[in-house]
């Protein structure tokens, strides 16, 4: 099954809240544990450091997709949660 690649959801920043990431950015110095907000999540669910060279190479390669996405914020949540547990070593 092929994913189609999609345009961020408005208000969902599931993305920046379910996936943990182990790199150092600014406001996680040590990364961020999954399911907490990043610290660079605007209060519109915006990420802050979109484009800039501090983004961590994880988001930058995390590609919107109907798969990922879903149909809401909460399939995105839990389709990105169900990933972490998946991938956890």
């Amino acid at each position: 099954m092929t994913s189609v690649l999609r345009a961020c959801r408005a208000g969902c920043g599931a993305c920046c809240i379910a996936p943990s990431i182990t790199t150092p950015m600014p406001g996680h110095a040590q990364g961020k544990p999954a399911a907490e907000p990043c610290a660079n999540l605007s209060t519109d669910l915006r990420c802050r450091l979109w484009g800039r060279p501090e983004r961590p190479a994880f988001c930058a390669g995390l590609q919107a997709s109907d798969e990922m996405c879903g149909d809401d914020r909460q399939q995105a949540i839990a389709w990105l949660s169900a990933l972490e547990r998946a991938t956890r070593p």
